[in-house]
């Protein structure tokens, strides 16, 4: 099977036996090849952060723009510019869910190798925030995830909105 140089997921011809965590045996868990791979899956989870906080900034900004143009009253195409604000907006949910789903993939396979480290830091941070979730509705942490997957579906509901008022 033909693969990008830049992919690292499961099929990948060229991936060894001895990056895989879960068979590594316990004397090769405390060395520092174990390390380097907690780092560079700490290092990949920033990183799909990031590109993710980039993702957001460009659809903020496509969606505003957009709904400028909406707002300028030039009719000729507004149902046009809507429908493609609905579908631009469908496109940040998904791409945003993806997004989620990768990070909780790394973060379970990072809280999975603190296990083998004598600090875990992330897995701290997690029940920490979990007991703040039981203190009640005000002092509860707002996963990003949770506020974020709601503004995509704003923008389509304004678009659908539009295009609705036009149509009709």
């Amino acid at each position: 099977m033909a693969t990008s140089r830049g992919y690292y997921g499961p099929g990948r011809a060229d991936r060894s036996a001895s990056t895989r965590c879960d068979q590594m045996s316990e004397d090769n868990k405390g060395t520092g090849q174990y390390l380097e791979l907690y780092k560079l899956a700490v290092e990949m989870a920033d990183r799909v952060s990031a590109r993710r906080a980039t993702a957001n900034a460009f659809f903020l900004t496509v969606n505003t723009a957009l709904l400028a143009f909406v707002s300028s009253g030039l009719d000729d195409m507004l149902w046009l510019v809507a429908l493609a604000g609905i579908a631009l907006s469908g496109t940040w949910w998904v791409l945003l869910k993806s997004y989620r789903d990768l990070n909780a993939a790394k973060f379970v396979v990072i809280t999975e190798m603190e296990k083998n480290l004598e600090a875990q830091v992330f897995d701290e941070e997690w029940k920490r925030l979990k007991e703040k979730r039981q203190e009640g509705w005000r002092g509860r942490y707002a996963e990003f995830g949770a506020v974020e997957r709601f503004v995509p579906l704003i923008f389509a509901a304004l678009y659908a909105t539009v295009f609705v008022g036009t149509v009709l």
